[in-house]
């Protein structure tokens, strides 16, 4: 009969740790339950976990998170120990990335760690609201209840980036190709127009002010100042796509 160590929580809250014998985790789970223990995780004794080394494709759309977040409330709800529920979750997960970060969380709780912290070691997955919601939940002993209500804020959150990107998709067309139009215009035409209006002055006549500034303005964008702008224009998308993925650009 192999011995397990677990660690659970009793009706006060108060973290129990011990080591029992029993035919298997379902059966000790039955055991601490008669004796009010929720058990929040457990192994077995002298067995090794190994975890992959963490790499590939290192991001976790929203989507997947929210979908985690979801059946893992549904799981706790169920009575289901913490490690159990991450060792499942992380065995459905299609996101390799994700699945290693999850095995990796399963480990440090059976080591010992609370799930908030064991999270908060992954801040590219978990930030710092899920993590202070998940210790709240801990403290608390509703864990299963602020799952369900982080899976449902990132639910909305998801729904209302999508609307968002939706609803920009049909300007930013727009947008763009009146600003292709008006660069071929400035950079192809004008010139060409360019001397057909000196041709037409008289001696000693200039061009209207206007006119002078517009064929300014291609002169610029024909030499050297279009690619200055497009050089420009190319470093400060890449430059707010960078400070995105710091954590003061999450936050």
């Amino acid at each position: 009969m192999p011995t397990y160590v677990f660690k659970g929580r009793n009706r006060l809250g108060e973290v129990i740790v011990g080591e029992r014998m029993a035919d298997s985790r379902d059966v000790l789970r039955q055991l601490l339950r008669r004796e009010q223990v929720m058990l929040t995780s457990v192994k077995e004794k002298g067995r090794e976990v190994s975890v992959p080394k963490i790499g590939g494709r290192k991001k976790v759309k929203s989507k997947e998170l929210a979908i985690f977040t979801r059946q893992f409330s549904v799981m706790i709800d169920a009575g289901l120990p913490l490690v159990q529920c991450l060792e499942i979750l992380a065995q459905q997960q299609e996101n390799k990335y994700f699945q290693q970060v999850l095995l990796q969380i399963r480990q440090d709780v059976e080591e010992g760690s609370t799930l908030a912290v064991a999270m908060s070691r992954h801040t590219k997955v978990f930030n710092h609201l899920f993590v202070n919601m998940v210790e709240a939940g801990e403290a608390g002993g509703i864990l299963d209840l602020i799952l369900q209500r982080l899976s449902t804020y990132i639910e909305k959150d998801v729904k209302l980036k999508r609307d968002v990107v939706s609803a920009m998709i049909y300007p930013s067309a727009v947008i763009g190709i009146a600003v292709a139009v008006v660069c071929v215009i400035m950079v192809f035409v004008i010139p060409a127009f360019q001397a057909i209006f000196v041709g037409l002055l008289g001696p000693g006549e200039a061009l209207p002010l206007p006119t002078r500034i517009v064929v300014g303005i291609s002169d610029f964008l024909a030499g050297i100042g279009g690619l200055v702008l497009l050089v420009s224009g190319i470093a400060s998308v890449v430059g707010i796509r960078f400070y995105y993925k710091t954590p003061r650009g999450q936050y």
